[in-house]
């Protein structure tokens, strides 16, 4: 047995077939730490990848030889790429199965933060699909909108609200993802504080509030949509018996996804059930499960005429002077915030905002005075951005110190006039300063500066 795996995790997980308790029991001794990261494709940054090891599953994934300060690494803080566990970017893969890149789907994240699997379903679905990003606890939702802000696209709402809430949206989603909250037992290699908070009371526990979550929210699944269900645990009570009810109880059917036996990743099949086990020994990844249903039930669909249509108040020709191709957006008022967001969903914008608490919608420009528009930190970070407006690439130094929030060297901004410049590191916009005769004023947020060494 383990010195430090739970006894009882180790008895059940052997009952399964061809399960190596050594092989299993050796990876969670000897601690390996797995660092992977998923490249965001648009955003060319200097990162070269051709050095990587690429994750097979996923498309823009890669692995590092070790893991680096991320805190420090400007790439990362302008969203050229995200850490994100390797067994959870399967997800690509299972899109692409389905051809749903570069799709018109209209996806719903219910567990959504910090943002790995948002960021993921952004990037793959594409830009003319819609992504509801949702998060249930407050302060996880604005991590989420920080990552999604950090990621550049518009065609992303970040929702706050309890799963039962997109019962007010029969029928409306093409596609779901249920990452569920779990007892976490796939992460143990990771996070081995985490074994203390396992029990198998603890297992029923998150097995019954995953069926609560998944009853609340599949009726805003269309019929023929898919649900993407998965948790990071072991436990045969969160995983097969919860996809099971879901065949017995919400009329779903598995869709088997062809994999490549060389990737390590373990099939379950067996009674009309398919579904996807990663385990650390057998692969470069952390414990995870995953399964990919269709509806195959009635539902009814929601009725957009009771939606009453909305007038903007955005003045007008600001915009254009800030962002790439302003044709393609449409722009509203939040506050004093001016927003833009795709032109083809502006419909739905206007049931999301009218049926759901919206913590962000679209990309955020900056903030309307009356007179004048101060850019905004999203407005720096997205892929829309004006290519002609003022910047001052920075090295690597002055990256950091922008990024704390400290005082810039006037010297470093010779080459402007006054008024609002990009500060660029390696090609990739990180925020704005504005340049006055005798200073420069930082304007990099507060809230998210870099707090330490």
């Amino acid at each position: 047995m383990s010195n430090f795996l739970p006894n009882e995790l180790i008895r059940r997980l052997t009952e399964q077939d061809n399960f190596d308790e050594a092989a299993f029991i050796d990876v969670h001794e000897q601690g390996d730490r797995i660092t992977s990261i998923r490249m965001n494709p648009a955003k060319k940054s200097s990162l070269d990848t051709s050095c990587l090891k690429p994750v097979l599953w996923c498309e823009n994934g890669y692995y590092l030889s070790e893991r680096p300060s991320f805190t420090l690494d400007p790439l990362y803080h302008a969203g050229c790429f995200y850490v994100q566990e390797a067994s959870s970017m399967f997800l690509d893969h299972i899109l692409r199965y389905l051809k749903l890149k570069d799709s018109e789907t209209k996806a719903l994240d219910v567990c959504a933060s910090p943002g790995g699997k948002s960021t993921l379903l952004n990037t793959t679905l594409g830009e003319t699909s819609l992504l509801v990003s949702n998060e249930v606890i407050k302060t996880r939702a604005n991590v989420l909108v920080d990552n999604l802000v950090r990621w550049g696209n518009a065609n992303v709402v970040v929702t706050n609200n309890d799963p039962s809430a997109f019962g007010r949206l029969p029928g409306y989603f093409d596609l779901m993802l249920v990452d569920a909250p779990c007892s976490g037992s796939g992460m143990f290699r990771k996070d081995k504080d985490a074994v203390d908070e396992w029990s198998l009371a603890n297992v029923k526990l998150c097995s019954d509030r995953q069926k609560r979550i998944l009853a609340d929210c599949l009726p805003a699944l269309t019929e023929g949509g898919v649900l993407l269900y998965s948790t990071c645990s072991y436990s045969v009570e969160e995983n097969e018996e919860v996809v099971d009810w879901l065949l017995a109880e919400h009329g779903m059917e598995c869709i088997q996804i062809p994999i490549d036996g060389t990737w390590g990743i373990v099939e379950i099949a067996g009674e009309g059930r398919w579904a996807y086990r990663f385990y650390p020994h057998k692969l470069e990844g952390e414990g995870f499960f995953i399964a990919a249903l269709r509806k195959k039930k009635d539902q009814s669909t929601f009725n957009r005429k009771k939606i009453k249509p909305e007038k903007t108040n955005v003045p007008k020709g600001v915009v254009e002077r800030w962002i790439e191709n302003d044709s393609r957006f449409t722009t509203f008022m939040q506050h004093d915030d001016i927003h833009i967001f795709p032109l083809q969903y502006n419909q739905d914008l206007i049931v999301l905002k009218q049926m759901l608490y919206l913590k962000n919608a679209g990309t955020c420009i900056g903030k309307w005075t009356g007179r004048e528009l101060i850019p905004s930190y999203d407005l720096a970070l997205s892929n829309y951005v004006l290519e002609e407006l003022p910047f001052q690439e920075v090295d690597l130094n002055v990256a950091q110190d922008f990024l704390r929030k400290e005082n810039l060297d006037p010297n470093h901004f010779t080459d402007h006039q006054r008024g609002w410049v990009l500060v660029r590191y390696e090609g990739v916009n990180l925020g704005w300063v504005k340049v006055l005769p005798n200073r420069i004023n930082n304007y990099y947020p507060k809230e998210i500066r870099i707090m330490h060494l």
